[in-house]
């Protein structure tokens, strides 16, 4: 019932908006995207793979696949292109890099002026599978010129491009290792002290990063400037228990919607940015005491790889319109749940967006 009204609330809230264009500038990651989708369980490709060793190598036949435009920052800028910003990715790459992205951001019109073509291409292979009965991916991943992207990599074209934003988004934070913290830091500080831009961080999983995240909390989660801090469940798991050795404890007491609502609350509480969380159940915006939780769509899941991003498009664009938050919020559920079930893994354009959250009244 609950979400039946959020839509309701949204599709009313969209009706009396009027939709407007904006400039956003995102960075730093392009990958192509290789999608393997086992239809089995994690026990099950395993058993399959193990049988292959043995016979000293061998196939798998009937495992679906196919390659797509991916990276947080890519994929989010095609979404909100979708639905009708303007986006100017900043990003590094190869010349073939550049061309499969002039493939898949051209036909949106995102504009690629400021894509640096002197480096090397990333390349992921996103294993989708089942385990205990959930669909996961398990990325593996080669980042290309990822890892050493940094301010030196800025030109000053860039910086002028970052004074006329009205939303500067860094993404990726985990892979881009040795200047991810110093990127972070000098394009919202730039934005803040020379711009109007509204800043945007989604860090992705900071596992492989972890020894930068204190450096991270310290010049950029603390400093102010961050907006709007996106992260998932086990990303405000994994921050929260910075500011607070307790918090593991949770897991052992809540189940994971109320143990990530927790994490959620404790970064709102010493952070100065609105903290957005987004799992598969709900999604929900934290900030200075007050927060605000709607439920996800209940669609049939096709893919899970890129929802994420998805749904940060959709919030920032909801963002940009002023949208209540609770609209907001299911805005974002909504653009992420056209992805993913769409059998095409088409996003959605916002006439096309409004279309299907009437089928879910």
């Amino acid at each position: 019932m609950m979400l039946k009204w959020c839509v309701n609330d949204l599709l009313r809230c969209l009706k009396r908006t009027k939709p407007r264009e904006f400039k956003v500038v995102v960075m730093p990651d392009f990958f192509i995207d290789r999608f393997v989708i086992y239809q089995g369980d994690t026990e099950e490709l395993s058993a399959a793979i193990e049988n292959v060793a043995e016979r000293r190598g061998g196939n798998i036949h009937g495992v679906k696949q196919m390659e797509l435009r991916g990276g947080n920052a890519t994929n989010t800028a095609a979404a909100l292109a979708s639905l009708g910003a303007r986006v100017y990715p900043i990003i590094k790459t190869s010349p073939l890099g550049f061309q499969m992205l002039e493939f898949y951001l051209s036909p949106l019109k995102v504009d690629l002026y400021h894509v640096k073509i002197d480096g090397e291409l990333g390349l992921t292979t996103a294993l989708e599978v089942t385990y205990k009965k959930e669909r996961v991916n398990i990325m593996l991943g080669h980042l290309g010129s990822l890892p050493n992207f940094g301010p030196k990599d800025l030109v000053e074209e860039d910086y002028r491009l970052l004074r006329d934003a009205e939303y500067v988004c860094v993404f990726n934070w985990a892979s881009t290792h040795r200047w991810g913290t110093e990127l972070a830091e000098t394009v919202f500080r730039y934005a803040k002290e020379e711009g109007k831009a509204k800043t945007y961080l989604d860090t992705g999983d900071p596992t492989p990063n972890k020894r930068g995240i204190p450096t991270l909390f310290k010049k950029v989660f603390k400093s102010g400037l961050v907006d709007i801090l996106s992260v998932n469940e086990n990303e405000a798991f994994q921050y929260a228990s910075q500011i607070n050795s307790k918090v593991n404890r949770l897991r052992s007491k809540l189940d994971h919607c109320e143990v990530a609502k927790q994490c959620a609350r404790t970064l709102a509480r010493h952070l100065p940015a609105r903290v957005d969380l987004h799992t598969t159940a709900f999604s929900g915006s934290f900030a200075q005491g007050n927060e605000i939780v709607v439920p996800t769509f209940g669609v049939t899941t096709l893919r899970s790889t890129g929802a994420g991003d998805s749904w940060n498009a959709g919030n920032l664009y909801a963002d940009s319109l002023k949208l209540p938050d609770s609209c907001r919020l299911t805005m974002a559920n909504a653009v992420a749940a056209y992805y993913v079930s769409n059998p095409k893994a088409e996003l959605p354009t916002l006439p096309k967006l409004v279309e299907f959250c009437q089928k879910q009244q």
